[in-house]
């Protein structure tokens, strides 16, 4: 078996027999080498993740141990199920935010306690929805949303999380539901900010952008909250108006079932698929980006069933709908994670912290947990890439500024839609008008390629050898005979033979079987004579299917061009009377 530089075998997460529990099979090969990175990583995790989640949960519209009960059983879970060997499930941003978003629209001015439950019924739907996509193996779907569609959707959603945090940051009542309406409301009232709650937040934030500069793998959100409270608890700043986290529940939360009165389940639908298929998304990319630096492979069905029971956990747990965080798989992994391992020991720690930490954690203040998701939020944003793509193609640049303003004036949910709708315009923008070109001999090089490619090549006399570099279906078929016609207008000497290259053509619809037949028509009435070389069986099934084989003729389909070619000069030789070439 191969194995990475640091001796780990490769795609470890997969070992024999692994079934649906592939992360209990590494973990059942353990080495006791890998022991030291993973204690080191799962404590330093944990360190960052318990005043993330707990804003996290803020964002959500839920009490900050919200956060906390959200993680419980996800890590447990993704250790047992998951595929990755790095990934790091639980409460994330984007979830968080889209959860706030689906929730409120659900309950309206419903109190908080009945918040929290539809919350985790959310959760609930999120983990059903992924398990039918994975007896679905609907793994496929992590593939719809393309890269300059992602960096798109979330820079937007790092602007809606610094918006949502406007008012933990400056005391103020941020109103209204579209982007828009909240900065004019926020706008109205700067006269009312409360000084002493927005120093404290920007100064919490300004310290976490120096610690990251400073010192990267230090857990810059645990020691900024942990200064905050001890400020606020030794300079007694609850006098002056700065709030806190306040009492939380003692001890681990009871599982139960959450209540459904009143709820409409096909209302909660829309948002729990949007949740879903973003969440999804995320855990496959953040694990692939990972996987990849180690050769390790990541399942995309099995993704579905790890998030899946990983956000039903959080439901019967009193939680919300949980993914992957991307900062806390690049920490874990900075400290020497190996395995799933080290989820384990940072639920250890968690799970110590809330029984025996809790009354300390009542003195966060909310202004530095606001401190911290705009912190977060600021890291959303990959400027880098956004540059890369806009010099790579203005187009793909357009499609995630389009994409951006979606998310932010549209809404999150209508923002999904919109950024799955342009990946699939963009995907059938590229299919239906892909590359075409007239293939000759270039010297000095075997085989037939590309004339626009170079100078100094040439066609054999007589034959128009034509490629169209995708599958054939109903969104190219015309494009395909108009090009391919026009490509026998453009020769200087008509042709007397079309032979189409069809190695590139690997699926061939209903509507494509009739423009080859109308092409070949149109052929026919020019006295062109029409070839098929390369053609796959299943394109060859599909002509015969559809009655075209036959009128092209099994004596015009060829394996290869050179076979191809060498049928043309012998028909030629015989047409011409001379001796073939």
């Amino acid at each position: 078996m191969a194995r990475t530089p640091d001796g780990d075998a490769v795609g470890s997460a997969h070992h024999a027999g692994a079934g649906l529990a592939p992360g209990v099979a590494a973990l059942l090969h353990y080495r006791r080498v890998w022991l030291r990175g993973d204690i080191l990583a799962g404590v330093t995790v944990a360190a960052y993740l318990i005043p993330q989640v707990m804003a996290y949960a803020q964002i959500a519209g839920l009490p900050p141990v919200a956060g906390l009960w959200a993680i419980l059983g996800p890590l447990a879970v993704y250790a047992a199920l998951g595929s990755s060997r790095q990934l790091s499930v639980g409460p994330e941003s984007t979830t968080a935010l889209m959860t706030a978003a689906g929730v409120a629209a659900l309950v309206g001015a419903a109190g908080p306690e009945r918040y929290a439950e539809v919350a985790a019924v959310m959760a609930i739907a999120v983990g059903i929805l992924c398990l039918i996509g994975f007896l679905g193996r609907l793994g496929f779907l992590a593939d719809m949303l393309s890269r300059p569609v992602l960096v798109g959707y979330m820079a937007g959603i790092a602007v809606l999380m610094i918006v949502s945090q406007l008012g933990a940051s400056t005391r103020l009542r941020v109103e209204g539901e579209a982007l828009p309406a909240q900065l004019a409301s926020v706008a109205a009232q700067l006269g009312d900010v409360h000084l002493p709650t927005l120093v404290l937040s920007a100064a919490c934030l300004l310290t976490l952008f120096a610690l990251r500069r400073i010192s990267p793998l230090v857990p810059g959100p645990l020691v900024v909250i942990v200064l905050a409270a001890l400020a606020v608890w030794l300079m007694d700043l609850t006098d002056v108006g700065i709030r806190v986290v306040g009492q939380m529940p003692t001890g681990l939360p009871v599982p139960r079932v959450p209540s459904l009165a009143d709820l409409d389940l096909l209302a909660l639908l829309p948002a729990a698929l949007g949740i879903a298929l973003v969440g999804y998304s995320d855990n496959v990319l953040t694990a692939r980006a990972f996987a990849s630096r180690k050769r390790e492979r990541i399942d995309n069905n099995q993704e579905f069933l790890a998030l899946g029971v990983a956000n039903l956990s959080s439901g019967f747990l009193q939680g919300f709908p949980v993914s992957s965080s991307g900062s806390r798989t690049a920490l874990g992994d900075a400290m020497g994670s190996r395995t799933q391992a080290y989820s384990l020991v940072a639920l250890t720690v968690v799970v110590t912290t809330m029984v025996v930490l809790s009354p300390a954690l009542a003195w966060f203040p909310r202004a530095a947990l606001g401190a911290v998701v705009v912190y977060a939020a600021t890291r959303l944003v990959d400027v880098a890439e956004m540059r890369r793509i806009y010099r790579f193609s203005r187009m793909e640049a357009s499609l995630a500024a389009a994409t951006t303003a979606g998310v932010l004036f549209l809404g999150i949910l209508p923002g999904i839609g919109l950024a799955v709708g342009l990946s699939v315009v963009d995907l059938l923008r590229r299919l239906s008008r892909p590359h075409g070109g007239v293939l000759g001999y270039i010297p000095g090089m075997a085989g037939m390629h590309d004339l626009s490619d170079y100078e100094t090549g040439s066609e054999v006399p007589g034959l128009l050898v034509y490629r169209y570099d995708a599958p054939l279906f109903f969104a190219n078929a015309e494009d395909f005979r108009t090009r391919a016609l026009r490509a026998v207008d453009e020769e200087t000497t008509p042709p007397r033979w079309f032979l189409l290259n069809a190695e590139a053509n690997t699926q061939l619809d209903l509507t494509a079987v009739d423009a080859m037949e109308s092409l070949r028509r149109d052929l026919s009435d020019r006295g062109v004579e029409f070839a098929i070389a390369r053609a796959k069986f299943e394109i060859l099934g599909a002509l015969e299917d559809g009655g075209v084989l036959e009128r092209i003729g099994r004596d015009r389909i060829f394996a290869t061009l050179p076979t191809a070619v060498e049928a043309y000069t012998r028909w030629r030789a015989e047409r011409d009377g001379a001796p073939p070439a």
